[in-house]
C-alpha cells in the first residue's frame, strides 16, 4: 500500500458545473472545485442509422445543455451506499491488512476509512439530488432508481438507517452501547485503522503516521450521533444486491454467523494456524471461521439481526411508501423474490435480482427469473425474435425498456450454484443474448464495481441496433457521486443523456459542527483512501461520465408520451 502522490484531476459534476480536483503532492490531499466537463456525444451503438435531418432538428451537436428535444424520462442512479453498522461484531475489519495478499483479493476491502460519516454523505446527496432538474431538458427528476448494496453486511438495522435516509425520518447510525465499540476507536489494539480522536497505545495510527490523514477529536460521537433526514422527496425504487443477500456481500448466512451477529464477541485477528489458501472458500461457505481468533467483549445489539430477501422486500412496505413498496410488489412479498416491473407512460423499467444465495460477490440469474423477464419484455413488444431468431409479433404497444440490477453483464460470473428445480444460471454473455431479441430494450443500469463505465451491448445480429450498459460508481467511495440519466426523443433518434453529481458540501469541511460538514470530510476521506481513493480508476475516463448516448429509436417515439 502506497500512498496517492501525484498531483491529479478528476473530472466531477454539481448538476452542470463543478469539478473536483486533489491540489498538492503531499501523502493527504485537499479536495477544490474547478471547471467540469462537457458530454461528449457517444454514437457507437447505431450512429450511421441518425439522420442528419433529426441531428438539425435536435439542436447543436456535441453538447447536451439546452439541447431542445423532448424529455420522456428523466431519473436518478443512485448505487452501493453501503450504509454499514460500523460496530458489528462480524465485520472483519482486521483482514484489511493482507490488502496484498491475492487470496484475500475478493473479500477486501472490508473497512474504510470515511465509512462512519456515509450516512450524511448520502443524505447530502439526497438534499442536492431534490434540487436538480435535468441538465439537457430542464424537466423534473420524477424517478430514484437504487441498484443494491444499499446496505454493508445483511443486517436488519442497517437497513432501517436506508430507509430513514431515503423515506425521511429519524437517522440512528450507532449500534451497540453508548460509546463507539469499534476498529477505530484510540483502544483498539490495532493501529492499521484511522483513529480520528487520537493516539492509540502505540501511537499514531497507520493511516495518520503513513499518509498525514487529519486529527478530529470527537468525530465518530458527532458521526454516530442521531439525525434526521428529509428524504429523497421523489418515488424510488428498490434492488436487491449480494450485501442485502450475504455476509459482507460474499457469505452465506450461517447459524454460526447469525448467532454472533448479535452476540457480544468481537474478533481481532486470524485465529492461529489459519489456512489463508482456504480464505475466501472459509469466507463464503463458513464465515464463523473468522471468529475463532482473539477477540473483545463488545455490546450485543439485538437489532443486528441477519435481514432475508423475504424480510428485505416487506421492510419496503411503510407507509407513505411511493410507489407502494418501493417497486416490490405484493407476489414479491408472497413469493420471497426481488424481481418486479415499475411503468411509467414512455418507459417500462425492470428491476433484476441477481444476488447468488449460495456465496460469492459476483452475480448470476436464475432460468426462472429469466422466463418471467422474457414475459414482461414481451408485453411491451409489438414484435421480437424468438429464441431461434424467427420474428414473432404480438399486436401489442410498444414502449421502451430499461433494466436495472446490482450486478452488470462482467459481472454475472458466479455459478456456485444451480437454480430453482436445479437448471443452470444464466450468466452475463446469456442475459446479453436475451436481451437482444427485444429492440426496445435501450439501457441497464447498475453497479456493483464502484466504477463509473458507460459501454456499448451492440446486437449481434444487427450491428446498428442494441442499447447501452451504464454502471455508476458508488456512493461510498471516491468519487462519491451519482448520475442522472434523461431519455430525450431528439426527434431522429433516442438520446440518453447521462450527468455525473456530486452532493452539493463545501470542498472541505469548516468544523464538525453540520451534516454538510460531515459530508465533506467523507469525500476528502474518500479521495485519501489508499486502495480505492482518487488514485484509483473508480471514477472512470471522461466517456464513463458525463455522456449523450445516441441510439436509432426501435419504433416511432411520437407515440410515447412525454414528461
Amino acid at each position: 500500500m502506497s500512498p496517492p502522490r501525484p498531483p491529479l484531476t478528476t473530472e466531477r459534476r454539481l448538476g452542470t458545473g463543478v469539478v473536483l480536483r486533489a491540489g498538492s503532492t503531499a501523502p493527504y490531499r485537499a479536495v477544490t472545485i474547478v471547471e467540469g466537463e462537457p458530454h461528449l456525444v457517444r454514437g457507437d451503438v447505431g450512429a450511421a442509422g441518425i439522420s442528419a435531418e433529426g441531428e438539425a432538428r435536435a439542436g447543436r451537436a456535441g453538447s447536451a445543455a439546452g439541447r431542445p428535444g423532448r424529455p420522456l424520462l428523466c431519473l436518478v442512479h443512485l448505487t452501493d451506499l453501503q450504509l454499514a453498522d460500523v460496530q458489528s461484531p462480524t465485520r472483519f475489519e482486521f483482514l484489511n491488512r493482507y490488502f496484498a495478499d491475492p487470496r484475500y483479493a475478493e473479500i477486501i476491502p472490508v473497512q474504510r476509512p470515511q465509512e462512519a460519516l456515509t450516512a450524511h454523505a448520502v443524505d447530502a446527496m439526497l438534499r442536492t439530488v431534490k434540487s436538480l432538474s435535468g441538465p439537457a431538458t430542464g424537466a423534473p427528476l420524477r424517478l430514484a432508481v437504487t441498484t443494491g448494496d444499499a446496505i454493508d453486511n445483511a443486517q436488519w438495522n442497517e437497513l432501517q438507517t436506508v430507509l430513514a435516509l431515503l423515506d425521511g425520518g429519524l437517522v440512528a447510525p450507532d449500534s451497540g452501547g453508548p460509546r463507539y465499540e469499534g476498529v477505530q476507536s484510540p483502544g483498539w489494539p490495532d493501529d492499521f485503522f484511522w483513529k480520528p480522536d487520537g493516539d492509540g497505545p502505540g501511537g499514531p495510527d497507520y493511516f495518520r503516521r503513513e499518509f498525514g490523514f487529519p486529527h478530529h477529536p470527537g468525530l465518530l460521537e458527532r458521526a454516530l450521533a442521531e439525525f434526521r433526514s428529509g428524504g429523497l422527496g421523489i418515488p424510488w425504487l428498490s434492488c436487491f444486491g449480494n450485501h442485502e443477500a450475504l455476509h459482507q456481500g460474499v457469505g452465506v448466512m450461517t447459524s454460526g454467523i447469525t448467532a454472533a451477529l448479535a452476540g457480544p464477541r468481537k474478533p481481532l485477528a486470524l485465529p492461529d494456524g489459519f489456512d489463508h489458501d482456504r480464505a475466501l472458500e472459509l469466507f463464503t461457505d463458513h464465515p464463523e471461521a473468522f471468529m475463532a481468533g482473539p477477540a473483545r467483549t463488545v455490546t450485543a445489539d439485538p437489532a443486528r439481526q441477519p435481514v432475508t430477501r423475504r424480510d428485505f422486500v416487506a421492510a419496503h412496505f411503510r407507509p407513505g411508501a411511493r410507489p407502494a413498496g418501493h417497486g416490490f410488489s405484493a407476489q414479491n412479498r408472497l413469493d420471497g423474490t426481488a424481481y418486479y416491473v415499475h411503468d411509467t407512460p414512455a418507459v417500462r423499467l425492470i428491476a433484476l435480482d441477481t444476488s447468488c444465495p449460495a456465496g460469492g460477490a459476483e452475480g448470476c440469474l436464475d432460468r426462472q427469473q429469466a422466463r418471467w423477464l422474457r414475459e414482461r419484455l414481451a408485453e411491451v413488444h409489438s414484435a421480437y425474435r424468438g429464441p431461434g431468431g424467427r420474428a414473432v409479433s404480438t399486436g401489442r404497444e410498444d414502449r421502451l425498456v430499461v433494466v436495472f440490477s446490482h450486478h452488470g453483464t462482467d459481472s454475472l460470473t458466479n455459478s456456485r450454484h444451480d437454480g430453482p428445480a436445479g437448471e443452470p444460471v444464466l450468466r452475463g454473455a446469456d442475459v446479453l443474448a436475451l436481451l437482444h431479441r427485444f429492440p426496445n430494450v435501450v439501457l441497464w443500469l447498475n453497479g456493483h464495481t464502484h466504477a463509473n463505465a458507460v459501454r456499448p451491448r451492440r446486437d449481434p445480429a444487427d450491428p446498428a441496433r442494441g442499447f447501452w450498459e451504464v454502471t455508476t460508481c458508488a456512493i461510498a467511495d471516491w468519487p462519491c457521486q451519482t448520475r442522472l440519466v434523461e431519455l430525450v426523443d431528439a426527434g431522429g433518434y433516442l438520446a440518453i443523456v447521462c450527468t455525473m453529481v456530486d452532493h452539493d458540501t463545501p470542498p472541505a469541511p469548516s468544523s464538525l459542527e453540520t451534516s454538510d460538514d460531515l459530508a465533506a470530510l467523507h469525500r476528502e476521506l474518500a479521495a485519501n483512501a489508499p486502495l480505492d481513493g482518487a488514485d484509483s480508476d473508480l471514477a472512470g475516463a471522461p466517456p464513463d461520465r458525463n455522456v449523450e448516448l445516441r441510439l436509432r429509436p426501435p419504433f416511432p417515439l411520437r407515440h410515447l408520451a412525454g414528461e
